[in-house]
């Protein structure tokens, strides 16, 4: 490919993944694959090894700026960063997360923060959080507009949160977890993702909210899908990476050969490996 084409402009194109695409694979029982992605260059070979959704993670404050959290990354970042993505991606569905102090405000605010986002070519935007949070999300899905919640750990929350801790592990934390799972699903959600909670309760939240496609990190195999952030699973990130990430490089081969490696685990439920979520 020379250097000055567009990413993935000499592969063959796939049938494009859309919200129907993604209900059909939940309701077909079909694991879902999901990856973060920051630029066009890493965002086609995602899409040439066929994951299936992309998430324009908030994490690049951490991955791509060296900042300590998600909590500086602006919408201006996202917007850039997203389009960036749209370009080099082809059929995969393409969710961009919505940065802190962009939606908390009011519906309103998160509607013209979703807007930006969508016009730099997400076709779903991601926020972070559970109980105020249904009033956003049904505000927003009123509009045309598809909403990923996120439940769990919830990184712009983490000084709150007190760390980047185990989500859900008490009966009183498990019961309010689990009821603002059914407020977002009842709000309009279509996705949630579950970070860093015991397996048994995100098995019991997707049960629970049959209608939501739910999409795990750290949270065991009882969801639709899974999701990892793209440096974590390459072997790039230094320092100490969280015990249920798996390195998919160390088998060797591209990167490409990686993120196929990572399809097919999720694909045939390998990954993630149940024993190392017995929180």
């Amino acid at each position: 490919m020379s250097v000055h084409s567009t990413p993935g402009a000499d592969r063959p194109a796939r049938k494009p993944v859309t919200l129907h695409t993604l209900r059909e694979m939940h309701a077909r029982r079909e694991p879902i694959t999901m990856l973060t992605a920051y630029d066009a260059t890493f965002a086609s070979l995602l899409d040439a090894a066929g994951v299936d959704t992309i998430l324009v993670g908030d994490s690049l404050g951490m991955v791509l700026q060296g900042k300590p959290s998600t909590i500086p990354v602006t919408l201006d970042e996202m917007a850039y960063h997203t389009a960036c993505v749209a370009r080099g991606n082809r059929s995969a569905f393409l969710i961009g997360d919505l940065p802190f102090g962009s939606y908390q405000q009011s519906p309103a605010q998160a509607m013209a923060s979703s807007q930006a986002l969508m016009a730099a070519g997400a076709q779903m935007v991601k926020l972070e959080g559970g109980g105020w949070t249904a009033e956003t999300v049904h505000f927003l899905t009123q509009r045309g507009v598809p909403v990923c919640a996120h439940l769990g750990l919830t990184p712009q929350s983490v000084h709150a949160l007190g760390g980047y801790r185990v989500q859900g592990r008490n009966d009183e934390s498990a019961a309010t977890l689990r009821a603002h799972a059914r407020e977002l699903a009842d709000a309009g959600a279509a996705m949630l993702v579950l970070e860093l909670v015991p397996s048994a309760l995100a098995a019991q939240v997707q049960a629970e909210c049959p209608q939501l496609i739910t999409i795990g990190i750290g949270a065991g195999g009882g969801t639709a899908g899974q999701v990892l952030v793209l440096h974590d699973m390459l072997g790039l990130t230094r320092g100490k990476l969280p015990r249920f990430v798996r390195n998919f490089m160390s088998e060797g081969g591209s990167v490409e050969d990686a993120i196929r490696r990572y399809v097919a685990a999720v694909k045939d439920r390998s990954f993630p490996d149940e024993s190392l979520h017995a929180y």
